[in-house]
Formats: C-alpha cells, sequence, structure tokens
C-alpha cells in the first residue's frame, strides 16, 4: 500500500511558521496557535480539490470560514459540544491575512486574496473577571507549606499583582526581579520589553519561594526561569494551566476560572480603582490601545448594574 502523499500547501505553512520563530518574534503560544489552524486549513482546501496556493480565491477562504462558522468543537464527556466562537473565528481569519501576506512578500502568490476579509468583532462578552472575595479565595495560603505549594503562591500572587500572560510567567527568570524596587522585567509578544511593578504581598510570596520553595526543586539540569516543577524543569503551557486550575478547586470556588481571567482582574481592578487607561496599556503590554478599551465596557457594565441595583427607577 502506497504512503499517503503529503498535502501539497504545507511546505509554505512550514516557512510562513519559521519566519514567525526566528523573525517576527511571535511568541511560542501565537506559533502554536497559527500552526493548528493553518493545517486545519490546508486539509479542508485539500479536500475541496485544491493544490497550490495560487489557484486559492477569495471565494475560496469565504467558503471556509463558513463552514467554520458551522463547525463543531466536540469536548470529552458527554456533553455534544460547541460551535466555534466568535473569538476562535477572529483567530482563523488573522491567520491566513498574515500567511497570505507572508506569502505575497515571498512571491509565492500573485497577489493577498485574504487582505479582503474582514475581522468580526473579538468581544461578543465582556471578558470574565473575579470578585474581590473570590481573589482573595485563591490567594489565600494553602496548609502545610510545600515547595509546590510556595511556588504556586508566587505564581497567583504575581499573575495578579501585575497582570502577565501565562506564556510570560513561564518564562520568566530570576535575572528578571528587582524586587528590591519592586519591579519585574517582562519580555512580552514580539520579544518586547516592559518593566511592571510587583505589589508587596507578591514580592513577599516569591521571596518566600526562593528561600524556602525553589532550592528543593532545582536540579543540577534546572534552567534559570524563576519557576520550576516538581521535576525542575521550566513549566509547559499546559501543566502550569493545570496547575492553578487545581489551586482555584482548592480554594472552593466552583465556577470554572482561567488563568487569563487573573490578567482580566487586574486590569478590571486597576480602572476600577481610578487607573487611567493608558496605565493600564503599558501594564498589559498591549501593542495598541483599541485593544486596552475593552476594560471600558467592563466598566460601564457594572455601572449599569449599580444603577439598576440601586436606583428607584432602575
Amino acid at each position: 500500500m502506497a504512503p499517503p502523499q503529503e498535502n501539497p500547501l504545507l511546505p509554505l505553512v512550514e516557512e510562513f511558521l519559521i519566519a514567525l520563530r526566528s523573525e517576527r518574534g511571535q511568541s511560542e503560544q501565537t506559533q502554536k496557535t497559527y500552526e493548528g489552524i493553518l493545517r486545519h486549513f490546508t486539509e479542508w482546501a485539500r479536500g475541496q480539490g485544491i493544490g497550490n496556493w495560487a489557484s486559492l480565491k477569495l471565494s475560496d477562504l469565504q467558503s471556509f470560514l463558513l463552514a467554520e462558522q458551522g463547525r463543531v468543537i466536540v469536548k470529552p464527556g458527554p456533553s455534544e459540544g460547541n460551535v466555534i466562537s466568535a473569538s476562535t473565528l477572529y483567530l482563523e481569519i488573522t491567520a491566513l491575512k498574515a500567511l497570505f501576506k507572508f506569502a505575497e512578500q515571498e512571491r509565492r502568490v500573485p497577489r493577498n486574496i485574504a487582505e479582503s476579509l474582514t475581522l468580526p468583532r473579538r468581544w461578543k462578552r465582556l471578558p470574565k473577571g473575579l470578585s474581590g472575595e473570590e481573589i482573595e479565595q485563591i490567594l489565600s495560603p494553602i496548609a502545610p507549606e510545600t515547595p509546590e505549594g510556595l511556588c504556586d503562591q508566587a505564581i497567583l500572587e504575581l499573575a495578579y499583582a501585575s497582570g502577565l500572560r501565562l506564556a510570560e510567567l513561564r518564562s520568566i527568570r530570576i535575572e528578571q526581579l528587582a524586587l528590591d524596587s519592586g519591579f519585574i522585567t517582562v519580555v512580552g509578544k514580539g520579544n518586547k520589553e516592559r518593566v511592571v511593578p510587583v505589589g508587596t504581598k507578591a514580592v513577599a510570596a516569591i521571596e518566600r519561594y526562593l528561600s524556602s520553595g525553589r532550592p528543593h526543586l532545582v536540579t543540577r539540569r534546572s534552567p534559570g526561569t524563576l519557576f520550576l516543577t516538581n521535576r525542575g524543569s521550566s513549566f509547559a503551557h499546559q501543566t502550569m494551566w493545570m496547575r492553578i486550575k487545581k489551586r482555584v478547586r482548592l480554594a472552593g470556588i466552583a465556577r470554572n476560572v482561567t488563568p487569563h481571567m487573573l490578567r482580566h482582574s487586574f486590569a478590571t481592578h486597576l480602572l476600577e480603582n481610578g487607573a487611567d487607561l493608558r496605565v493600564i496599556q503599558e501594564f498589559l503590554g498591549h501593542a495598541s490601545i483599541a485593544t486596552t478599551q475593552i476594560y471600558t465596557h467592563v466598566q460601564a457594565s457594572r455601572l449599569r448594574e449599580v444603577h439598576r441595583k440601586f436606583h428607584p427607577r432602575g
């Protein structure tokens, strides 16, 4: 039996991914997201009998996205699954636009047909955050004290104190800390550096972890990353995600809490207490103020809720 033929559309995707890694400084998570999306698209295109990039038309991209709008994501368990979200569709269009821009620059296609694709509204729902009471529950230390527990405590305190992305938490190195000054240097998306303040409680948690937790986790092969697993290695994306979710369960919070909700809560709570939106943009490492402006909608939603609750004609 002859081996299955490789999809002829894949080599360009591989070239694009190499360019993302080596030239554009995109985060590891963005690379993986784009890879999954573009491999899925090439399989769809092959199923339509499309064998080269130059023959693709705008109508083909539109047909793919139309099919995606109705695609059901099947998850393990008794649930029937859900259709893909507006945010996922947004990412798919973003990945296709980036790929075709690269392909046009490399003269692999006669023109960039994806530039005409329109991005949907990314946020149909406001980002979910945590209340002050829930934050206090999650950040309450767990007894008995263990190296793993001290690591988790430092991760959570830093995530909420500085609004870091999960990828930034995973990759932060000890030399990026300036705890005496109350700051850390963060390398974010596009390898852009920013300096972010760290609150006193987060500083205390990190210092406690460095003195009594990390020395018990480090091995001769351990990297210089701040946070280490029980094996002394740096965290994989999924491993840190699961550690945070485990800590949330131990705190007695039943609803589904994602690590990114700590980042949303950081921004929302700053805004509610009077912080300037431009300052929050710098803290979060957003390239555009438009990305940060979602938090003004969060604040407006909260004000409407207060008005309905307390105004006689609310």
